[in-house]
């Protein structure tokens, strides 16, 4: 295959498939790994190897939790709240993220409608085996989020893909969306802010979504804020189940993971109408059950805490996305918007499609991250993995002396191209 990271990718890969012992599962086999995470693996069997490898791969803040969230971590397991907590989470932590949803997002749920999970990624996992049966459709506005098609599969559903380009800011529109709709559309996923191209859906266009929804029996949303606070505009993040009735065909998913700088504490949580919670609440049962009791406390710390202690921490992505959009608008040929929010570029690179260094020639996004790891040694993810394989995903998850390097190294491995 040419690439030592290939080389990599694909033994770890057929371990897995050519166990000596048996095979794995049919399921299994139908799965693809995790993009961000492979090229995080890859990334750091690289670094081992003593290779000098910049890391723009995965979605992680690069600042510590808060020292306040830290210390309620602390007092609970000094108050021995060690034990198994309920499966839907204590209560206390429940009643809490219900007036954070209803401080925040103007959504008024009950602690009973509220399901706290070991990270939003169980949360929607939970919502989409609740509700997909074999065969139903799932819509996903793509650029999506990794795992959003993989869940659905898991689920026995059939992903379907409303397209969008970085001419539209990434965005679908009503007439796209509701034309994709059809008799066996059974749930719409998409994240706003959104990973992983940052565009922030405005109220108005929730509003004309949510006509458009409201207007099919038995059609549900998740809806994932878990870049909620990383905004950008000069207003918050709208939540489409405050809009018309639409908190009753709602699955609103958050958690602490990016604007506290929580990712390893691995809390996520669920608003719902209360049989979705009730049924996600027996589908964790039977799988983790209750999430770690600790890290819980940190969270409720987290959530009744004033959004403003963050402020700093959004500031400073704010400053690097302006600097990474300047870097990338100087590469020539590639296409770029400005996010609203997360912290991600998701550059339309199909221009350099069918260039080559004399060795390598680039077909798609995931050449194209795969040639920029092994001549400039800099990790990027490809579009392919999000929906759109004309990209690839930058994460400015860094300081800027390390996202300068890692800017200058992809115009320098782009530039050998012709």
């Amino acid at each position: 295959m040419g690439f030592e990271s290939k080389k990599l990718y694909h033994k770890s890969m057929n371990e897995i498939m050519n166990n000596t012992i048996g095979r794995p599962s049919h399921l299994l086999e139908s799965l693809t790994e995790s993009a961000t995470l492979a090229m995080a693996r890859i990334s750091r069997e690289l670094a081992q190897q003593g290779k000098d490898v910049v890391s723009l791969s995965l979605g992680e803040p690069d600042f510590d939790t808060p020292d306040f969230i830290k210390q309620a971590a602390i007092d609970a397991m000094n108050k021995n709240i060690t034990h198994y907590p309920p499966v839907n989470g204590i209560l206390e932590v429940r009643q809490a993220i219900a007036k954070k949803f209803e401080r925040d997002n103007g959504l008024h749920y009950k602690a009973d409608q509220i399901v706290v999970s070991t990270g939003a990624k169980q949360a929607i996992a939970n919502a989409v085996y609740a509700l997909v049966n074999p065969g139903d459709e799932v819509l996903m506005p793509s650029p999506f989020w990794v795992s959003y098609a993989e869940l659905v599969k898991m689920a026995g559903g059939i992903p379907v893909l409303i397209n969008a380009t970085v001419e539209n800011d990434f965005k679908v529109t009503p007439a796209q969306l509701k034309s994709a709709i059809t008799d066996k559309t059974k749930l719409i996923i998409y994240s706003s802010p959104c990973n992983p191209t940052g565009s922030v859906y405005s109220r108005a266009e929730l509003e004309a979504f949510a006509e458009i929804i409201e207007a099919k029996e038995e059609l549900y949303v998740i809806s994932d804020e878990i870049y909620e606070l990383i905004n950008f505009t000069n207003g918050k993040t709208e939540s489409i189940a405050s809009v018309g009735n639409m908190i009753e065909r709602t699955i609103t998913v958050n958690g602490v993971s990016k604007a506290f700088a929580m990712t390893g504490w691995r809390i996520g949580y669920i608003g719902a109408p209360k049989w979705i919670a009730d049924a996600c609440n027996k589908m964790q049962g039977q799988i983790t059950s209750g999430a770690n009791s600790i890290a819980q406390m940190a969270c409720k710390a987290a959530v009744e805490a004033d959004p403003e202690v963050v402020k700093p921490m959004i500031e400073v992505f704010k400053k690097r996305r302006d600097l990474v959009y300047s870097l990338l608008s100087e590469i020539p040929d590639i296409k770029i918007n400005l996010p609203e929010g997360a912290f991600y570029f998701f550059p339309d690179v199909s221009a350099y499609f069918g260039k080559s260094d004399g060795e390598t020639t680039i077909k798609n996004g995931t050449d194209l991250s795969m040639y920029l790891l092994q001549t400039e040694l800099v990790a990027v993810v490809s579009g392919g993995a999000f929906g759109d394989d004309n990209c690839i995903r930058i994460s400015y998850a860094a300081s800027e002396d390390v996202l300068i390097k890692a800017i200058s190294r992809i115009k320098t491995g782009l530039s050998k191209l012709k």
